[in-house]
């Protein structure tokens, strides 16, 4: 059983507004190991338009993504910085808003010293969303979390909001053994039907 770490964003449990936490690679955009440049970066199918449809439902829409690349040194913050605003970018294009990116830079096993620990904000640690929680002045209990691999199930649980996991990119097919009890709210096949779901809920 995983407890909950929403307690200490209290404050929110009776006001404070609604988010949708969005994991990225695999969710939002394609999936590409250790993606260190733009010229990687390419939007899922109906991802922008189901973040319009999340921005006309009145939710706030936050990334949440673990980046590796910067623990093992292949590009540093600056530049997964370039991506995201590039990102943002193409989203507002399309009509999609994003009102949050937060990344965790950390890795037990980094390369680069400086990066090497143990945080609290590597997903499955639920750290992004709690600070997204309290920055941004939202409500957990109004609030979801969609991603493709079984972490951001577990990070999202930890902190108190739903979870839901699509299908679009490899994660939703990694096994992992502690945490095979772990289930989220819903199961769908892409961030559209995650949309439908999360319609249907309010």
């Amino acid at each position: 059983m995983l407890k909950s770490q929403s307690a200490k964003t209290k404050k929110n449990s009776k006001s404070g507004r609604k988010a949708v936490f969005l994991d990225r690679d695999g969710t939002i955009i394609k999936q590409v190991e250790l993606m260190h440049s733009v010229e990687e970066l390419h939007l899922l199918p109906g991802a922008a338009r189901a973040i319009n449809a999340l921005n006309k439902l009145g939710f706030l829409v936050v990334i949440v993504t673990n980046q590796p690349v910067v623990a093992r040194g292949i590009i540093g913050p600056k530049e997964v910085d370039q991506i995201h605003a590039v990102l943002i970018e193409r989203l507002n294009g399309k009509g999609a808003k994003i009102d949050g990116v937060y990344f965790c830079p950390h890795h037990p096993e980094a390369t680069m010293p400086e990066y090497r620990l143990r945080c609290r904000c590597r997903k499955p640690e639920p750290g992004m969303i709690l600070k997204g929680l309290k920055k941004l002045n939202i409500n957990p209990k109004k609030s979801f979390m969609i991603g493709d691999a079984l972490i951001d199930v577990v990070s999202g649980k930890k902190a108190g909001v739903k979870t839901i996991l699509v299908k679009t990119g490899p994660g939703h097919a990694r096994l992992d053994e502690k945490y095979k009890d772990i289930k989220p709210d819903f199961t769908v096949k892409n961030l559209m039907q995650a949309v439908k779901e999360i319609t249907n809920s309010i």
